[in-house]
């Protein structure tokens, strides 16, 4: 298998940076959208022979260095007891927000393999045909709990905040049976065969660092060292606000992902040489969309940065933009896996 992906993980030597994309098996694929014309999101993340297709489209085409499962970070809701719709264009929306103590005690923790056992299963099947390794995923609780709370996407947070700030103790009530579920749901795909997994925090970025180590940073920290005991990477990935870098490194992971907003090199200072981590990221994903110049100089820069870490992982600051080009992708890794180990 290549392993070069979980080499860059460990920070041990590498031949190249290796590359993968944050949705990197998705709407930017004809393929996909060919095989979407078929089925809806739901049936596509829960029929395990079509997850597993969709996860493998992309490394028909590049060559990746890691493979990532073709799922939804909100897959755990309904057996959990929050049930949700993906609805087209909109995202997921809760049919019945967490708002109160009432509905709290509708919840439960997750038993993933009783409660998904189509995930596992997509993951059995994977790693009887990829050659690169898997990465498993799940949100982090905070952003599971932005949905859950506000019902569905939303650009401000302002009812999961007020949540937070005026009811501490339903929060972290909520927060418990959250990184419960998230530790859970990481080992059972660990056990299932990924290789690796990154806990996504779309909306972290929202918070300050004070508030972050009141209301989070206990519950991330029980997560991470529950997922220390499987001996695998993981992946810490949060974005929106560069100055929680510090304390995301804090929290856990093995590999800190960084999004576009700040270069690998500051990203890196901000945390210190005392910590070890890899680190991943962190093309703009509009770079890639934009392509030319801008995105090749942007590359160089990035993968001239790494080569400073002790171990780098090249990837978008955040998911692909739908409406890449194919071309500025092949683009991307040509220029990746061609340049040199040393500069």
């Amino acid at each position: 298998m290549n392993d070069r992906f979980l080499k860059a993980c460990r920070r041990e030597p590498v031949d190249r940076t290796p590359i993968w994309v944050m949705r990197q098996a998705g709407r930017y694929l004809p393929e996909y959208r060919e095989l979407r014309k078929k089925c809806t999101m739901m049936e596509a993340v829960t029929t395990p022979e079509i997850a597993a297709e969709i996860t493998l489209q992309p490394l028909q085409r590049f060559p990746f260095d890691a493979a990532i499962l073709f799922s939804d970070l909100t897959v755990p809701f309904t057996p959990m007891g929050a049930p949700f719709d993906l609805k087209e264009g909109v995202g997921p929306v809760v049919h019945h927000p967490v708002r109160s103590a009432s509905d709290l005690a509708r919840l439960r923790r997750l038993e993933p393999a009783a409660d998904l056992p189509y995930v596992l299963e997509t993951i059995k099947i994977l790693k009887g045909e990829l050659k690169v390794p898997l990465i498993g995923f799940t949100g982090a609780p905070f952003t599971l709990a932005s949905y859950m709370i506000e019902g569905g996407p939303s650009k401000d947070l302002r009812l999961t905040r007020r949540m937070m700030y005026s009811e501490p103790t339903l929060w972290h009530s909520l927060m418990e049976i959250l990184s419960d579920s998230v530790a859970a749901y990481l080992g059972a795909q660990m056990d299932a065969g990924a290789d690796a997994v990154q806990l996504f925090d779309s909306w972290v970025g929202v918070l300050s660092e004070a508030a972050y180590r009141e209301f989070l940073l206990p519950h991330m920290r029980v997560i991470f060292e529950k997922l220390a005991t499987y001996r695998k990477p993981v992946i810490h990935f949060g974005t929106g606000n560069p100055t929680l870098l510090p304390i995301l490194a804090e929290a856990g992971g093995s590999v800190l992902g960084v999004d576009w907003r700040i270069s690998l090199t500051d990203a890196s200072a901000s945390i210190g040489r005392s910590v070890e981590l890899a680190f991943q990221g962190n093309l703009d994903p509009a770079l890639l969309l934009a392509g030319g110049p801008a995105m090749e100089n942007a590359t160089h820069r990035i993968l001239a940065e790494g080569r400073k870490l002790p171990g780098h992982i090249f990837n978008l600051g955040h998911g692909i933009f739908p409406d890449t080009p194919l071309a500025h992708m092949e683009a991307l890794i040509k220029l990746v896996t061609e340049a040199p180990v040393a500069a």
